[in-house]
């Protein structure tokens, strides 16, 4: 075994002339042979009336003298014509009969006709078969990763079919393979980890895979049997046996799998997704038959792999999508919140990279550039775009290879061999671009990829599967469909919420109009029916009491109960609209006097205190910036608790101030009272939370949850520090007029 490092570029005439000699290759007309492999027959019959109109030269050595072109099918076969017509006139694609005991017939239609092929099939092939796949299943669905479940397919795909070596082979972008994994008895070499280039196998050949998914070629030297007569009567043309077992294979592929030293093969096509995904390759080094049954056991296998790998690779792909989802989520809240969406991508740069997973990006407008992270200098990035611009899939580009479509990206490959960019806008230059590092790799190949044999006028099939390495530069890491997907979204995100139309924003405003509409009317429906019903308790509790003087202590007692809880749930249903019904009031924003709304509502408090001892220290408070009567109810639920809190105290202290900074104003409400414990801290300000018991301190434990959504809508934010029977201070803090940042609408 040699190693050879070499970089991988080819001189422009050897390039040239391989390329040229390919396409040759790439025309050969496989699946149109006009023979078969001899390991079978073949007969074709025309459905009408079942005659022979083509059959293969062996005809007679399965079926007897039953059949003869231009007649009716007669003897062993004609004992399944009757079957065969039923199978014809149903959807079904293919059909399979046992017949004479020691023959497996198979059945397809290939344009009008029917092609049906014999094959000897040994008895006893079903012994032990069902419990070898139930095993194989446990096994497979026990693998957590892609790697795992193509290993222990290939170690079953051995045992059962006898092969010295079975390869699982993973075709990449551009169609190179990569044996992934590989079980086998020692008799070839392995092939584990190395590569295959796609010219090895070409275009047309792929397409046959993904179509017919099992090949097999028991002898690699075999004499191809003829199809008689060569041209089918009914199409006038050769007949098309892409969907045939027996079909014989390009001479150009027997020299290759003779050079690979490999006397026999089986292939079985993995699709995932309708894609062709992989192969499972079989190799023997000395001619090898393997029964229908067996195959067919091996194909159920495969497909059941493709289930697998397709369940892994739509798992991996939907956590990926979850997670970028999140990050997503922030963004658009950083640039709900910024004045601008440049300004609310960069400033969280950290997560504009990990929506795509890339090491560098560049924002540029007309006139603004900014970046973060690693990027090419700015004449470069500026370079891109105009470059960009002269694609017409301006939307969305994606490369892991810049240099390959821009050539001067080479230059700084260390910084921006992969790119993802997108277009922002139709009408200003506007792009979003990421970038990704060169990640230089030393790829190990089963033999030169490059090298192409070339005799007699034709190509060859290289000789050598010796390992031969090469260096790859100018290569990223490749962009993942959940990645571009996250752009994409992106950059609907930033087009539908930031730069949309006018007419839309009218639209959207009419509509959330109507709904604010259709919401006041169920608020009024729901004030208006929950509340007479309340008051209904209350009036007839209250009439009862009045026309039942003699109830005794307890009836009055049960009475009095009824009354207060009516009235409990009143004032709920009063403190849910006034929840509900905030997320939907208009901010009026304006300068408010913060000193004149505390004086206000410490006055309308202290009027039911009766005769409490309470001691005010209320410092001069800075103006805020906001809506002042939802300040004022701010006020009014934190001075409220604290007077409610602080009813165990004599005298009571509350402390009520506040400071100016240059971004936000600061205010505290500070109190003696009962307090709470830090450790429930996270569920003071949720609706229906409540840190003491109901019987001690009144209220619906709505109060905290509508200060902080008032706040949020602010742009502010609120938080609080207790302790137990030691007190507790609520700070909330606005921003200022200076910066007046945007209120949620």
């Amino acid at each position: 075994m040699r190693a050879n490092l070499k970089d991988r570029r080819v001189k422009p005439s050897e390039s040239d002339l391989n390329t040229v000699d390919r396409e040759i290759c790439a025309r050969e007309p496989i699946q149109i042979p006009g023979a078969i492999q001899p390991h079978g027959a073949l007969v074709v019959l025309r459905p009408a009336d079942m005659t022979v109109i083509q059959a293969s030269r062996n005809a007679f050595d399965y079926f007897g003298e039953g059949v003869t072109v231009g007649k009716a099918a007669d003897g062993l076969l004609g004992s399944i014509v009757p079957r065969l017509a039923e199978w014809h006139r149903s959807v079904e694609p293919v059909m399979q009969v046992h017949i004479a005991d020691t023959l497996q017939v198979t059945a397809h239609r290939s344009g009008p006709s029917i092609v049906v092929e014999v094959e000897h099939t040994p008895p006893g092939q079903l012994e032990g078969l069902f419990s070898k796949l139930r095993g194989f299943a446990q096994l497979l669905t026990a693998k957590p990763d892609i790697a795992g479940s193509l290993d222990v397919s290939a170690r079953i795909i051995a045992d059962l079919t006898g092969f010295d070596r079975v390869l699982a082979y993973r075709f990449d972008a551009e169609w190179n393979g990569h044996v992934v994994a590989e079980a086998g008895n020692g008799a070839l070499p392995s092939y584990l980890d190395l590569r295959f280039p796609a010219g090895d196998i070409p275009a047309q050949a792929r397409a046959l895979y993904a179509s017919n998914r099992l090949r097999i070629i028991p002898d690699a030297a075999y004499a191809a049997v003829p199809i008689e007569p060569a041209t089918n009567p009914d199409t006038a043309g050769p007949l098309d046996l892409s969907q045939a077992q027996l079909r014989s294979v390009s001479p150009v592929h027997l020299e290759y799998m003779r050079n690979m030293g490999t006397a026999a093969s089986m292939s079985v096509s993995i699709l995932v997704d309708g894609r062709l995904w992989g192969l499972i390759s079989c190799h023997s080094a000395h001619p090898h038959s393997v029964p229908v049954t067996i195959r067919d056991a091996c194909d159920f296998i495969v497909q059941s792999l493709a289930m697998r790998i397709a369940a892994l690779v739509h798992a991996e792909d939907g956590a990926s999508r979850v997670a970028l989802s999140r990050i997503s989520g922030r963004l658009l809240a950083s640039m709900s919140g910024s004045f601008g969406w440049v300004d609310g991508l960069v400033a969280i740069a950290d997560d504009l990279l990990d929506q795509v997973g890339a090491s560098g990006a560049a924002i540029v407008t007309e006139d603004r550039y900014l970046t973060a992270g690693d990027v090419p200098d700015e004449d470069q990035v500026r370079g891109i775009v105009e470059w960009l611009k002269t694609r017409d899939d301006q939307e969305i580009v994606s490369t892991a290879s810049l240099s390959q479509q821009y050539g001067e990206a080479e230059d700084f490959a260390a910084q921006a061999s992969g790119l993802l960019a997108v277009r922002i806008s139709e009408l200003y230059p506007s792009w979003l671009l990421w970038f990704r590092p060169e990640v230089v790799r030393t790829v190990q190949w089963g033999g030169d990829p490059h090298k192409v044999v070339h005799e007699s006028g034709r190509i060859h099939p290289r000789k050598s599967f010796d390992a031969w390495r090469e260096q790859v530069r100018l290569h990223a890491r490749p962009w993942t469909p959940a990645e571009l997907s996250a752009a994409r979204d992106l950059r609907g995100a930033i087009v539908g919420i930031v730069l949309r139309k006018a007419e839309e924003l009218a639209e959207l405003s009419s509509e959330l109009k109507r709904s604010n509409k259709e919401l006041e009317a169920f608020s009024y429906s729901v004030s208006h029916d929950l509340r007479a019903p309340f008051r209904h308790i209350v009036g007839f509790a209250q009439l009862l009491r009045d026309r039942e003087t003699g109830l005794d202590p307890k009836s009055q007692h049960y009475l009095q109960t009824i009354s207060d809880s009516a009235l409990a749930a009143g004032r709920l249903v009063d403190d849910l609209l006034n929840f509900s019904q905030l997320g939907r009031t208009a901010l009026n924003r304006k300068p408010v006097d913060m000193n004149k709304l505390v004086a206000e509502v410490v006055k309308s408090v202290t009027i039911r205190l009766e005769g409490r001892a309470i001691e005010w220290s209320i410092d001069r408070l800075p103006p805020a910036y906001g809506d002042a009567t939802l300040l004022r109810q701010v006020w009014f639920n934190l001075i409220e608790n604290a007077v409610k809190y602080t009813r165990p105290r004599n005298p009571a202290h509350i402390a009520i101030s506040g400071e100016a900074g240059h971004e936000q104003m600061t205010y505290r409400v500070v109190d003696n009272g009962v307090g709470f414990d830090m450790t429930y801290s996270g569920k003071l300000f949720g609706v229906f939370q409540r840190l003491q018991r109901a019987e001690d301190f009144e209220g619906t434990g709505i109060g905290l949850a509508l200060v902080r959504r008032i706040v949020e809508r602010h742009n502010g934010s609120i938080t609080a520090t207790g302790e137990v029977d030691r007190g507790a201070s609520f700070v909330f803090a606005l921003p200022s007029d200076i910066k007046k940042g945007r209120a949620i609408a």
